[in-house]
């Protein structure tokens, strides 16, 4: 018997794997309440998957009077401390990475968050659960361009000497709209799993509920690539 499995799978973090979505508003929000800058969540949630330069420009627009690099660093501190104090993984996320790494699928983290915030997953994971991490610095443009899903398939596929076709049978697994813009415009294959707000019908695009139940043969059945049932 065999069972379905894709040639890789490419996560991204904040929303999908751990539901930081939360620690991001309530660090949004104490550092423009500094300033006397009201937040809200629907103001949040225009924001969500969205490469944080951009986010970064919205702050300073609204009156943050600091630079671009300085705002980011300070929310990334705040939602670091709160992540490292408490990781929220999202259902069944953690149990189906352990899957594809028990399967010997490769993973890759694709984020838009930077490496400080991506480091703090890495480091509550077992070595290499994921072969390439892609960090919001790493690219020039940000999610919904498709050059973080690209370099991050280029990456697998020098790493594992499979051809650029391979991109085929590889999967995105992503929560926010920017997000799976960027992984359909990449070719790939994209799971949406909506958090904090919907996602919109798209082809390319298979949504599930939840991740909670969910298994590797469900993601490779998407891309129908055959191995034997080990």
């Amino acid at each position: 018997m065999n069972q379905e499995l894709p040639r890789a799978v490419l996560w991204d973090m904040d929303g999908t794997l751990v539901d930081t979505e939360p620690y991001w508003f309530l660090a949004q929000r104490e550092l423009l309440g500094r300033y006397s800058i009201a937040w809200t969540q629907e103001q949040a949630h225009e924001l969500v998957g969205s490469a944080l330069p951009d986010s970064a420009a919205f702050f300073q627009q609204l009156g943050v009077p600091l630079p671009a690099d300085e705002l980011i660093g300070t929310l990334i501190g705040k939602v670091a401390a709160r992540t490292r104090a408490e990781i929220p993984w999202r259902p069944g996320a953690r149990r189906l990475l352990q899957e594809l790494d028990s399967l010997g699928v490769p993973c890759a983290l694709v984020t838009m968050s930077r490496g400080p915030l991506a480091q703090v997953l890495l480091d509550a994971l077992p070595p290499d659960t994921f072969d390439v991490v892609v960090t919001g610095e790493m690219v020039r443009c940000g999610k919904p361009d498709p050059e973080p899903y690209l370099l991050a398939v280029q990456q697998l596929c020098r790493r594992h000497e499979l051809p650029q076709e391979a991109a085929r049978a590889m999967v995105a697994v992503e929560d926010s709209p920017p997000g799976v813009r960027s992984a359909l415009a990449a070719g790939l294959c994209t799971v949406g799993v909506p958090n904090m707000v919907p996602l919109e019908a798209l082809p390319g695009l298979v949504r599930w509920d939840s991740l909670a139940g969910r298994s590797a043969a469900q993601l490779g059945a998407l891309v129908g690539r055959p191995v034997p049932a080990g």
